[in-house]
């Protein structure tokens, strides 16, 4: 009966052999991906090319030109610079399409095209599966389910619990106002429309609002607060020369009228042409959702000829179309006119709420709150900015204001009716 025994001299020979073999394979994947990304590249820059954009770093795409809180202002340059459309390179091989032309966002929106994985895989976690992030036929079958539900005439009711959740709010505010420090009003806003959602969606009985405590008082603002925000007050404030619509009409109706507050337009929710006005106006200038995206699942042509092939990322850039100079002229000034009814527009000139088979569902409910806030609001307070502390749009799922909105309320006599109708 005899032993092998491995010397240590060939133990450490065969472990230097199977060293080397793996770092032939790693170098040879490593080739393989480096071939792949090159390749895949080139491929793209191919079918772009019909698509001008800035120059970009091979590797760090455009991110080195601006930085992530300056995406609003790189958006504004390029729909200046590059008509309808402008290739973003994220990194390497990774790029989306910006489209901010009316045409060509009609074109997508006509289209059934998937939402883009890469842009909505973190969301599941958050919001679950249901009418943003479905695709095909089980999004059809829940859309078909739910739009009997948001019927204009279903959505009738829902009114007078929009204005109780809105005289909530109110009534914090009055406790909390104070002749010169400023109140912070996103947070108060954002519980507000949770209580409405909590009572027409759920018959919630109760309010949110009064559930938490009321925030604490500013007691002014700290020295230097409008710092890097001063040179953006243009851009956050457009409304800073135009006529504030409390001094204009409130809202649409005789002022002073005979009639209790509430009752003034409970009954005339249609008939607020210069509030609608400013709702829709504010709406391009800041609309909720930034963009949206999709991958193209078969080729398109737009209508100047240019096209795109399967697999492209595509944004379609609601706050570029927005401010695009070509749709609106002047696009950064407050107008309000720009929304005269019977004036002229491009079906897809204005998406606050998107467009197509794949629009939001909530329009008219969000609209209807809309009126409903800002009547109530106005009849109650007058509302001025904070001059130290400029709000700084910021896009992120949703638009949003980086530093906060702070705002001067001022209370206004009653003008009609008892103060509870208010």
């Amino acid at each position: 009966m005899s032993f092998s025994v491995l010397s240590p001299s060939r133990l450490l020979g065969d472990v230097s052999r199977i060293l080397q073999l793996a770092s032939l394979l790693i170098l040879l994947l490593l080739l393989i991906k480096v071939a792949q990304f090159y390749l895949h590249r080139q491929w793209l820059l191919k079918v772009l090319q019909e698509f001008p954009c800035p120059p970009s770093h091979w590797l760090f795409g455009h991110n080195q030109e601006y930085s992530q809180d300056q995406e609003l202002q790189r958006i504004r340059k390029w729909v200046e610079t590059f008509p309808s459309a402008c290739p973003h390179w994220l990194w390497g091989s990774k790029v989306r399409v910006q489209l901010y032309d009316p045409d060509y966002i009609k074109v997508i929106l006509g289209r059934s095209d998937p939402k883009s994985y890469s842009a909505t895989r973190f969301l599941p976690p958050l919001i679950g599966y249901g009418l943003v992030l479905l695709n095909g036929q089980t999004w059809f079958q829940h859309r078909r389910m739910l739009t009997p539900a948001f019927h204009y005439d279903v959505l009738k009711p829902y009114v007078e619990f929009m204005a109780d959740s809105v005289r909530v709010m109110l009534d914090k505010w009055e406790e909390l106002i104070g002749q010169d420090s400023p109140l912070e009003v996103f947070q108060h806003v954002s519980l507000m429309t949770l209580d409405t959602i909590m009572k027409c969606a759920f018959s919630h009985q109760g309010s949110i609002q009064l559930d938490r405590p009321s925030d604490p008082r500013e007691e002014g603002s700290p020295a230097g607060a409008g710092g890097a925000g001063e040179g953006r007050e243009q851009e956050a404030l457009g409304f800073a020369g135009y006529p504030p619509l409390g001094q204009r009409e409130v809202p649409g109706l005789p002022w002073p009228c005979s009639c209790s507050g509430w009752a003034c337009f409970r009954h005339h929710l249609d008939q607020m042409p210069y509030t609608t006005m400013c709702i829709k106006e504010a709406l391009r200038l800041y609309p909720p959702v930034p963009g949206i995206s999709r991958d193209l699942s078969t080729p398109i042509t737009f209508p100047d000829g240019r096209s795109l092939p399967k697999g492209i990322s595509v944004i379609l850039s609601i706050y570029g179309l927005h401010h695009n100079p070509k749709v609106w002229p002047n696009p950064e000034v407050f107008d309000p006119s720009r929304f005269t009814p019977g004036s002229a527009q491009h079906s897809h000139a204005f998406l606050p709420f998107s467009a197509g088979a794949r629009n939001c569902i909530g329009k008219q409910f969000a609209m209807n709150e809309l009126k409903v806030a800002t009547a109530l609001t106005l009849l109650r307070f007058e509302l001025l900015p904070d001059p130290t502390r400029i709000p700084i749009p910021t896009p992120r799922i949703v638009l949003k204001s980086s530093s906060g909105i702070h705002l001067h309320l001022k209370r206004l006599p009653k003008p009609c009716g008892d103060k509870d109708q208010l």
